[in-house]
């Protein structure tokens, strides 16, 4: 596969990849906000998910460098 094919590619993916990852993020918080519980109790599952998703997004974008330099 040529190199500028690659980055193309790895481009758009993370462009899917960062966008999927914010809608699943609003998603997630949404539904959090929604439960019968005080903002108070709301926030370590905010924050939890908060860091969960966004942990794997930038071990999705480091995996796509890797292929994109390899």
């Amino acid at each position: 596969m040529e190199q500028q094919q690659k980055q193309k590619i790895v481009k758009w993916a993370k462009r899917v990849v960062g966008l999927s990852a914010f809608i699943l993020w609003g998603f997630a918080i949404y539904h959090i906000s929604q439960l019968d519980t005080t903002f108070k109790e709301q926030a370590p599952y905010c924050m939890g998910t908060t860091m969960l998703i966004f942990m794997l997004l930038s071990g999705v974008f480091k995996a796509l460098e890797y292929f994109e330099k390899h």
